[in-house]
């Protein structure tokens, strides 16, 4: 039987890579690279994020790129009420949040807020 371990990396539509770059750098704090010329990723932990530019077709497998589609949660070790201060000094509106949600490993206490093309980004401390 096949069995899945981790999530190696996840693809996003954005409106523009630079924008969504200088995005999670800034306010999420990970690490833009280009892993192939004119492809960017975004690094943090174990994990990366690939950036696919809405209209530019770089794989022959992608059907529907969209937009603003996404909602992904973060774990994070920073305590949410720091996230909070965080994410207004950036000039981030909150959607919802702190409450209550389910994890894949604990119970979560999250925030909620939206990326640059509207993705729905869930920052989450165990609880």
């Amino acid at each position: 039987m096949l069995q899945v371990s981790a999530i190696d990396h996840i693809v996003l539509t954005v409106r523009s890579v630079a924008r969504s770059m200088t995005f999670y750098e800034s306010v999420l704090g990970m690490r833009p690279v280009e892993f192939k010329p004119g492809r960017f990723a975004l690094h943090f932990g174990q994990q990366k994020i690939n950036l696919h530019e809405f209209g530019t077709a770089v794989d022959p497998n992608v059907l529907h790129a969209t937009p603003g589609s996404a909602d992904i949660c973060f774990r994070t070790e920073t305590l949410l009420f720091d996230a909070i201060k965080h994410l207004k000094m950036h000039g981030v509106p909150l959607v919802q949040g702190p409450v209550k949600a389910a994890g894949a490993r604990a119970p979560l206490q999250s925030i909620y807020f939206h990326d640059p093309d509207a993705n729905l980004i869930e920052l989450s401390n165990e609880s």
